[in-house]
């Protein structure tokens, strides 16, 4: 695994962390991440969960979604992200279907843990069996839902992604 970082990339990087400090001087989360292809910056992203009331609404998460609305595209091929700290599984999850080519990360998600951003109970859950999670995770209505999958399966002119 190639670990060599550019001057390059430590710009970015910057670029994120400066965007994580000044979410937080504007009510958002100690969060920032910066998308570039071809050494140009598509799109950046902060935290805005309690700014916007929504749970989404992470760094990570924000900067996919205004590089795919700018470049009108859902796979963002041949892009980094730089993120001011390691993805929560949430965002590693966003990154990992947006077809991100690299992830350069700051802050580690022990250094998260220890100012109460601690996602390892989600980490813990995932692996648990349904019948054991803290929220229930119940399989119902297979047969019907099943029908969209079929629908799918035989659209002629579907976009796989």
């Amino acid at each position: 695994m190639n670990t060599i970082f550019t001057s390059e990339d430590e710009k970015f990087m910057q670029q994120a962390i400066d965007l994580s400090i000044d979410s937080v001087a504007n009510g958002g989360g100690p969060f920032g991440a910066v998308i570039v292809r071809n050494g140009k910056v598509i799109a950046t992203g902060t935290n805005r969960v309690t700014a916007t009331c929504d749970p989404t609404a992470h760094a990570e998460v924000s900067a996919i979604r205004a590089a795919c609305a700018k470049l009108q595209e859902f796979k963002l091929t041949g892009c980094t992200i730089y993120s001011s700290c390691e993805p929560c599984p949430m965002c590693l999850s966003a990154l990992y279907w947006a077809g991100m080519e690299r992830i350069f990360y700051g802050n580690t998600k022990q250094d998260a843990k220890e100012i109460n951003f601690d996602d390892s109970f989600i980490y813990d859950q995932i692996a648990l069996d349904y019948t054991k999670r803290s929220i229930p995770c119940i399989n119902i209505m297979r047969d019907k839902a099943l029908e969209g999958f079929r629908a799918w399966q035989n659209k002629e002119d579907k976009v796989l992604y």
